[in-house]
């Protein structure tokens, strides 16, 4: 009776150290660990887009233009609004690696500093005359296809908020500027600030195919917009911005959607996930309306 007595206290122990065993391998598994490059690539898309296939998302933000001119008072020279409309696909390489690659447009429109008007011209305060205000309307701003051997999560988790941080330098050749920039100047040169602060709890439990709930910061200095024939003269703008992930395109401000309607429809999708098209940006689309205007002044 003893010895049976000990050989059941031994089997409900072993049952016990299993159950308890896999449910503590589950609790694990059930929530994404950011240190496992796998993990930390699904977190990406998760807050980016989602891990549906396709699926639209929509971020918006909102925010002003300030001027910077060595011994000059910044001036609040525009508000502004703008829209990324994206989705992500999943990908493979050539060793069968799985990963995935974001596509996008966006807008955004430079409105007046007092009333919120959608500006058509502006009145440039050192050139004394008013200059054709040329909107953001970028197609596309797509991403390069990332795997898990490039991830490493660039961010923290404090108490139940995850906070991402991108500082991303920008040093490239000018579109408008020619080819001989390395010996005369002009090159391309800006600097963009993004700060991301989302709940640990939609982002974390594997369950959760996206995160709705992302709230973002935006800066920006660069060079004077092309639109502004600022030419070289010294000084800078800053942007600043803040924003969030909308659940659905209704929830885009009702002057903005009618906008996107009537002025740009085909920035009220992403575009498709093999889209191979070059990324356009302000001096892309720029350098292609002035070659037009070349080609046909009443364009």
């Amino acid at each position: 009776m003893k010895n049976w007595a000990q050989y059941l206290m031994v089997l409900l122990l072993v049952c016990g150290i299993n159950y308890f065993g896999k449910q503590s391998i589950f609790a694990q598994t059930k929530s994404l660990d950011l240190n496992e490059p796998k993990d930390a690539l699904t977190a990406y898309r998760k807050i980016f887009c989602s891990l549906t296939d396709g699926k639209p998302v929509i971020y918006w933000w909102k925010g002003q233009v300030y001027s910077r001119i060595p011994g000059e008072k910044d001036r609040h020279l525009f508000n502004i609004q703008g829209m990324n409309i994206r989705a992500c696909g999943r990908v493979t390489d050539e060793d069968e690696n799985v990963g995935y690659r974001l596509v996008s447009r966006e807008v955004m429109l430079y409105l007046d500093p007092e009333t919120n008007e959608i500006l058509s011209t502006w009145s440039n305060p050192w050139l004394s005359r008013e200059v054709k205000v040329f909107h953001v309307a970028n197609d596309p701003v797509n991403g390069k296809p990332r795997f898990p051997d490039q991830t490493k999560f660039n961010g923290l988790v404090e108490n139940g908020t995850v906070i991402l941080n991108f500082v991303i330098p920008l040093f490239y050749p000018n579109a408008l500027g020619g080819d001989y920039q390395n010996y005369i100047g002009g090159t391309y040169h800006a600097m963009e600030i993004f700060n991301y602060f989302l709940p640990a709890s939609q982002l974390m439990p594997r369950t959760n195919n996206a995160v709705e709930q992302v709230n973002i910061s935006w800066t920006r200095i660069s060079k004077w917009l092309p639109w502004m024939e600022m030419g070289d003269r010294p000084g800078v703008l800053i942007f600043t911005g803040a924003g969030l992930r909308l659940k659905s395109w209704d929830d885009l401000p009702l002057f903005f959607q009618q906008e996107i309607e009537t002025n740009y429809p085909l920035f009220s999708s992403p575009p498709s996930l093999d889209d191979e098209r070059p990324n356009q940006t302000s001096w892309t689309t720029f350098k292609e309306y002035i070659d037009r205007k070349f080609i046909d002044p009443q364009n």
